[in-house]
């Protein structure tokens, strides 16, 4: 199953450190067959708002994703970017290609009618 490293970056300042984990991070993912997706272009805002940028990464499994943020490789550089650019960071594992959101409903609304019964 896929896996995702998603960042919310909310403040982003220009600093040779920055540009410095962005030269270094390539080298951290590919070991973890870890590849961008999105990397912080800006964003079409159609519902709500959205501060910042964001990046999303994609790793062949939740293991990899993990394995690759606590590398000794990666941690060396990740205060490059958290000195410097205020955000937040997620592994998340994504879903299979055969998902539906409608089974996912029907177990949803199946538990609902369990708790309501208690």
């Amino acid at each position: 199953m896929p896996a995702y490293g998603f960042a919310h970056l909310r403040s982003r300042r220009n600093h040779s450190d920055v540009i410095e984990y962005l030269e270094s991070i390539q080298a951290t993912l590919d070991p973890f067959a870890g590849r961008f997706l999105i990397h912080g272009p800006p964003a079409e805002v159609v519902e709500g708002s959205w501060p910042g940028s964001m990046v999303l990464i994609e790793f062949p499994s939740l293991t990899q994703a993990r394995a690759w943020y606590d590398s000794p490789a990666y941690r060396t550089i990740l205060h490059l970017r958290t000195d410097h650019i205020q955000g937040d960071l997620l592994l998340i594992e994504g879903v299979g290609p055969n998902y539906q959101p409608a089974e996912r409903a029907r177990k949803l609304r199946a538990e609902t009618c369990r708790v309501s019964r208690q």
